[in-house]
């Protein structure tokens, strides 16, 4: 499978908005897209197009932002979104369930990591288990009612820690996960509603792009 390996905040001058792929450089001013000597044109040697986007081009570029957020490749986003046209339920909605619902994205929004590609690896090298297996698969489609933990209690990973401090400092994850800093545990209580799930992607959007 590709990778992509140039400067990710080139993505989000493309999409001319932060995506949050760099973790803490997205929150300070070496942030490409607030800094304020800023390029207003996208990247790329051609500088800004003067055509205006078609519906197509509306609709493509909202399915790539939200691709890019979660890190997701074109084959496996098109099966995500095959999986929530088949449930019941609005398929936008489901389509960003199945998304939130990751290993790795709720590794991230417990604070474990600070982007998620950095969630990504630390699930990647083994540090993560779910009902107390050890699971090594980014993908991984966590469900309510599982717990997910550090793979060695004994010898959790640093981000392991910092979760239980963040949370004695009174961070919290959404209100979809439930954490117990003192065991380094956290839970899944239900699939996240679409108020809770902060992406700002216009989901509808995308499912026209895959519908038309």
């Amino acid at each position: 499978m590709g990778r992509y390996t140039h400067a990710v905040c080139r993505l989000c001058r493309r999409e001319g908005m932060k995506l949050y792929l760099k973790g803490e450089k997205c929150y300070t001013e070496k942030c490409p897209v607030s800094s304020p000597d800023r390029r207003p044109a996208p990247p790329g040697m051609h500088g800004a197009s003067r055509r205006k986007l078609s519906e197509f081009g509306v609709r493509l570029r909202e399915k790539q932002k939200l691709r890019r957020i979660y890190g997701i490749h074109e084959t496996q986003f098109k099966t995500y979104f095959q999986r929530a046209a088949k449930a019941k339920g609005v398929t936008g909605t489901r389509l960003l369930q199945l998304l939130e619902t990751r290993l790795d994205n709720v590794v991230y929004r417990l604070g474990l990591a600070t982007s998620r590609k950095e969630a990504r690896q630390i699930v990647a090298h083994g540090h993560v288990a779910v009902d107390g297996r050890r699971v090594r698969a980014p993908s991984y489609q966590t469900r309510p009612g599982q717990r997910v933990t550090a793979s060695d209690p004994a010898h959790p990973h640093p981000r392991m820690k910092e979760l239980a401090e963040a949370a004695a400092a009174g961070r919290r994850p959404p209100s979809w996960l439930e954490v117990d800093p003192a065991r380094l545990e956290a839970r899944v209580l239900a699939l996240p509603a679409r108020e809770e799930i902060d992406v700002p992607v216009q989901e509808q959007l995308v499912v026209e792009y895959y519908s038309r």
